[in-house]
């Protein structure tokens, strides 16, 4: 007998037959993500369905659809999310349900009234999301769920400070309350201390005032996008379990605590933090994000971050930090971005021996605006290379990450003093999607293994040395859609191809000896030499990076900036990047 029968994510569509609630023995019914419509009729039966799982989500149902529900009472698990129904939702008529642990809301409106506490809802409610529900108050309702273990109300309109009272819920392990307005917490500043709660989302609210004494089981907090001063509280030392700790886009001031060796994911970006990263990083340490950047952090890179063996990111721009380049990190196995813009950073960026790089699994490279000097030797970009990061059935990273790392390649030189000629291996990065050489002392012929780069989106060689003519192969980019040549020593025809005549003339501008569209000079009966053409490379075996590239938007000198911005707001845990909502079913 068929028990059951999941046919999500398919293209369905009409009403579903009044027959699938009766089947004696189906308790696992599975229609979500579909085009089925109309209402739900159950047909006259004196035996009661057997259902313990239904998801229905992501479909467009008209009518009341939940009265018939209600009917189901043997139901475990109900998904009624982005119903697009206009119809709001009762939830007191979810109260015959006596058995359900699991209740899936999301992206429908909720009715306001039935959100109060004096109206039943089933208490044996284990896990309720409530996401994208047009919620203006805190649901009292929650107040009679005291087997509730995980509440999701983000991207509500929700104001005001959260109740006293959600912090007593005793299984309360999961808050999601992300994108709403918020602003504070009722009760002293300890009110979270003996709260259950393990992992705590406050994202883009208007918290405002220091961040609460957090309880010793916390084990994930993100506060990022508001409002919250004074310093880290020192007591986050004592958070034994924690292991991941955003406080990213908030006004924070004070030190960087020395107790973040047992965290996984460590975001600070973009507070006032003063005084240097801590040298206090031990070799047990499991830490594989840091970000710092925009603070007001001196001192050098402590040379400790050599014992995270799995650090994969770390970021420190717009700082005050002063080093050399620090080359010893290559000896970190699995370092994919390193940002190291805008700060006081000096010296070579070429290793002793001329060599390559040495940094094999690079994905991001970011040093502008900083004092470096010296050339790139001709291997400077060979071995570079990325592994693949695969993804799992939750549409994560199997490696915890934001997606937008298997995403970008992009190499960020400007406002240095680098000079000499720019590498050919750099033709080697097939999916380069971004370069910026610009504000630099480069001097030389433009590489003609530039036209390899079949994937770039963005050339930035402005305010350099570079004499000789513009490689006719750039012309063959099809993805080329932000170009900058300006103010070298270009001399000859500029390429034309769609991509380069589509470009603003400034992109040109400052090249006596450049002719052709854009510019208004013609080059029709003059003796400029022709643009150089591309020949086989010979010699070394090409080492293909295997980066793919993602256009997240263009602008005259900012695909660069986007994409950097974009992997560090991306760059979370899975818990935080992914919306908790249908088909995100429980072990059963």
């Amino acid at each position: 007998m068929l028990s059951v029968l999941h046919l999500y994510e398919n293209h369905f569509y009409g009403t579903i037959p009044s027959s699938l609630f009766t089947m004696p023995s189906l308790s696992d019914l599975d229609l979500s993500v579909n085009d089925l419509n109309g209402s739900i009729n159950f047909p006259n039966s004196s035996t009661p369905s057997m259902l313990e799982y239904l998801y229905l989500g992501q479909n467009h149902f008209e009518g009341k659809i939940i009265e018939p529900i209600s009917k189901l009472i043997n139901l475990t698990e109900l998904d009624l999310s982005f119903l697009n129904t206009s119809h709001p939702v009762d939830l007191s008529l979810f109260a015959p349900l006596k058995s359900l642990s699991v209740l899936y809301l999301s992206g429908n409106p909720i009715s306001p009234a039935s959100l109060d506490t004096s109206l039943d809802i089933p208490t044996n409610l284990e896990s309720l999301l409530l996401q994208d529900c047009g919620i203006i108050e805190f649901p009292n309702i929650l107040k009679n769920l005291e087997k509730l273990e995980l509440i999701t109300l983000s991207y509500n309109r929700i104001k005001g400070k959260i109740p006293e009272w959600l912090w007593n819920l005793p299984r309360l392990t999961t808050v999601f309350l992300k994108n709403n307005s918020l602003n504070g917490f009722e009760g002293p500043v300890d009110v979270l201390v003996n709260s259950s709660v393990k992992e705590l989302n406050l994202e883009q609210n208007c918290f405002e005032g220091e961040i609460p004494i957090l309880p010793l089981s916390i084990s994930v907090l993100s506060t990022q996008y508001n409002r919250f001063t004074g310093s880290i509280p020192l007591s986050i030392c004592n958070c034994r379990s924690l292991t991941d700790l955003l406080l990213g886009y908030n006004n924070l001031t004070g030190p960087v605590p020395q107790c973040f060796s047992n965290l996984t994911f460590v975001t600070l970006r973009k507070n006032n933090l003063e005084g240097s990263i801590p040298d206090a990083f031990y070799l047990s340490s499991s830490l594989r994000s840091l970000d710092v950047g925009h603070n007001l952090l001196t001192g050098e890179l402590p040379r400790s971050l050599l014992n995270f063996s799995s650090l994969e990111f770390l970021v420190v721009d717009h700082n005050k930090i002063k080093d050399k380049f620090p080359f010893w990190l290559k000896a970190l196995p699995n370092l994919q971005v390193l940002i190291l813009s805008s700060n006081k950073f000096y010296g070579s960026i070429s290793p002793h021996d001329q060599g390559p790089l040495g940094f094999p699994e690079l994905r991001l490279f970011e040093i502008s605006n900083n004092n470096f000097s010296g050339s790139l030797p001709p291997r400077y970009f060979v071995n570079w290379k990325a592994s693949s990061l695969m993804m799992n059935e939750d549409g994560g990273l199997s490696m915890e990450q934001a997606l937008v790392l298997n995403s970008y390649a992009t190499i960020g030189f400007s406002g240095n003093r680098i000079e000499g000629q720019i590498p050919e291996s750099i033709g080697l990065l097939k999916e380069l999607i971004a370069l910026n050489l610009s504000n630099n002392a480069f001097t030389g012929h433009i590489p003609l293994s530039f036209s390899n780069l079949s994937n770039l989106e963005s050339l930035d060689l402005s305010s350099n040395q570079l004499s000789g003519t513009i490689p006719s192969g750039l012309g063959t980019l099809s993805f080329l859609v932000y170009i900058n040549m300006s103010h070298n020593q270009l001399k000859g025809e500029i390429p034309q191809g769609t991509q380069i005549t589509g470009q603003p003339k400034s992109s040109f501008e400052g090249n006596a000896g450049l002719c052709g569209l854009p510019l208004q000079e013609t080059c029709f009966g003059t003796n400029a030499p022709p643009t150089q053409q591309p020949k086989e490379e010979e010699g070394e075996e090409e080492e293909v990076l295997n980066w793919k590239g993602v256009v997240v938007g263009y602008g005259p000198g900012v695909l660069l900036g986007l994409a950097i911005a974009h992997v560090i707001a991306s760059y979370k845990p899975e818990w935080l990047v992914k919306i908790v909502g249908p088909n995100k079913r429980r072990s059963r």
